[in-house]
């Protein structure tokens, strides 16, 4: 065997075996699990896994059930005002910094910097901040307004407001990045042309710019969409899904109802419902971008 050969070999096998690992980690511990988690879900399991076939009476049951729907009544409270929150945000402060304004990168960094928090962290500090014997609601009083109150992560009514509020200072700063990014990549002759014709800046933006700005607002919709979903840890570090059920959502539903109420069947089923919303929102976004490239 030739040397040139030989090198084209281990050029041709290497990045293989170095992937391979990888590769077979994503199959075994990803989708895998993302089958058995599947399987669990036809069969009446309860504290340890059993394959005793019952069809769709686990996801019958789960949907009978008052705490799930409730859950779910959650998530589209959460979900739509965490979005469109931080769209509004994200948008607004890419604006802002778009302008070329003095100490820009600072502000960017400032702007930014809640992302860098783990979920775990932010819910834990506004936990602190909310709560009314040490939070907001003492430091008004304590500067003389008395009748101050602000009680909302522990009145059943207000609390997933709460959540919301955590979510949008956590991520709207990452959603100012991504439509910077977008503002950045328009082409700027374009609004020097419209400037020629008399546009003002107001006109500039709502007719041309953030119009042309829909691949982005899309992906931007897509990763707060994923974050709503997948909502745990904030939720669990803020509320722990209380007071009572008033904060729970499906993914608190999915872990509780599996492994505190050992009812693991019902929590397949749920965590299959959670996955089938994933792909929903992702199957759009990955068509979009498919479609995009093959028209290039």
């Amino acid at each position: 065997m030739s040397e040139s050969t030989r090198k084209k070999g281990i050029d041709y096998w290497l990045p293989k075996l170095v992937l391979s690992p990888t590769v077979a980690i994503t199959i075994v511990f990803i989708y895998g699990f993302i089958i058995w988690t599947t399987i669990l879900s036809f069969t009446k399991s309860r504290f340890l896994p059993q394959y005793d076939f019952v069809g769709f009476d686990q996801y019958v049951k789960l949907f009978l059930n008052d705490r799930w729907m409730g859950s779910l009544a959650n998530l589209a409270i959460f979900g739509t005002l965490f979005i469109l929150i931080c769209m509004v945000i994200g948008l607004v402060f890419a604006i802002l910094l778009d302008q070329n304004i003095r100490a820009e990168g600072a502000l960017r960094t400032i702007y930014l910097y809640p992302m860098a928090l783990s979920f775990i962290v932010t819910g834990t500090v506004w936990k602190w901040i909310l709560n009314p014997t040490v939070g907001i609601e003492k430091f008004m009083r304590d500067l003389g307004f008395e009748n101050f109150t602000f009680d909302w992560i522990v009145d059943p009514d207000m609390a997933i407001y709460t959540i919301v509020i955590a979510g949008i200072w956590q991520s709207s700063g990452f959603v100012m990045a991504i439509f910077l990014a977008g503002l950045r990549g328009i082409d700027t002759s374009i609004i020097k042309a419209a400037q020629l014709d008399g546009a003002n800046l107001f006109s500039v933006y709502t007719r041309i710019i953030i119009p042309s700005m829909r691949p982005v607002f899309f992906s931007a919709f897509i990763m707060l969409a994923h974050i709503a979903i997948k909502s745990f840890d904030l939720i669990m570090a803020l509320t722990g899904g209380g007071p009572g059920t008033s904060t729970d959502v499906p993914a608190i539903f999915m872990y509780q109802i599996s492994f505190q109420r050992a009812q693991l069947g019902v929590g397949a089923a749920s965590a299959v419902i959670m996955l089938m919303g994933v792909t929903a929102i992702l199957i759009p976004y990955l068509y979009s971008e498919l479609r995009v490239k093959n028209n290039d």
